[in-house]
């Protein structure tokens, strides 16, 4: 089973140095920012930047957010990333349809005509709307989360739990089209870590699986939120140990009903516990 990826760090795209400084801060994945954390005069430098940066193997996977699609500089983005080799992922921000993800797909083939493998970002309400048909809508699609900061604004929420519909249709979305969890989207204050720790404790209720972060001093609070405690890993290796001796349905000593979904769930706890080692 695939170790999964908790903690997802967002650095600017045109301050090489801090990119630099991002791949050894502990994040599973570093994401560099093309779109909101790049003035629109600073775009050209930001894409040099990132393809200088990028153009060889990193020693942590490494995402590259680009301009929305429907801006002029999004192309130029996809065509330019596409032959790197240090980008392992493309993250398309404010998706609204699937039709977005097949065109992005095309523009951003690499050499041997398979395309980088995309993640879109879902902030709208029409985003949400769409969101299994865009979580279906091609191969190359890996992954979708949703954009809280504009989805917020866009339906204009004013307390965070008017966002958990639209957080559970797009984990639903993402099940049901065979991706992975998403992960929750940033906590915009990182001074605030224990509200981030309740509200990351929030988000594993809700079915998310880690969380994509703004700052380094986010990564352990993320971390710890999403991997499972010492009961957890207890009941989940009584389970798997269960399942090896009698693969069909069955009742724990102590009441509990264990069965194929059952199993695998605790197969992902374990999973998850690896990484903590």
């Amino acid at each position: 089973m695939t170790t999964p990826q908790l903690t997802w760090l967002y650095v600017p795209g045109d301050r090489p140095q801090t990119v630099t400084k991002a791949l050894g801060c502990g994040a599973d994945v570093v994401i560099v920012d093309l779109e909101d954390a790049v003035a629109p005069d600073r775009k050209e430098y930001a894409r040099a930047a990132t393809a200088e940066r990028l153009s060889e193997p990193q020693p942590v996977p490494v995402h590259v957010r680009v301009n929305a699609l429907d801006t002029p500089f999004a192309a130029a983005d996809l065509r330019t990333l596409a032959a790197l080799p240090g980008v392992h992922g493309v993250r398309l921000p404010k998706v609204t349809s699937p039709h977005q993800i097949t065109r992005a797909a095309r523009t951003a083939s690499r050499a041997d005509g398979a395309a980088v493998p995309l993640h879109a970002l879902l902030e709208t309400a029409l985003g949400v709307e769409h969101a299994y048909a865009i979580a279906s809508a091609h191969p190359a699609l890996r992954g979708i989360a949703l954009g809280e900061a504009d989805l917020r604004a866009d339906l204009g929420v004013r307390a965070d739990a008017g966002l958990d519909w639209s957080r559970s249709r797009v984990i639903v979305a993402a099940r049901a089209a065979g991706l992975a969890p998403p992960p929750q989207s940033v906590h915009p204050d990182i001074r605030d870590l224990d509200g981030l720790a309740v509200s990351c404790a929030h988000g594993r209720t809700l079915g998310f699986l880690g969380r994509a972060a703004i700052h380094p001093r986010q990564l352990p609070i993320i971390e710890r939120a999403y991997l499972p405690t010492q009961q957890e890993l207890e009941d989940a290796e009584t389970i798997v140990k269960a399942a090896a001796t009698d693969r069909g349905a069955q009742a724990l000593p102590d009441g509990r009903f264990v069965d194929a979904a059952v199993v695998a769930a605790a197969r992902r706890t374990l999973s998850l516990a690896a990484r903590g080692d």
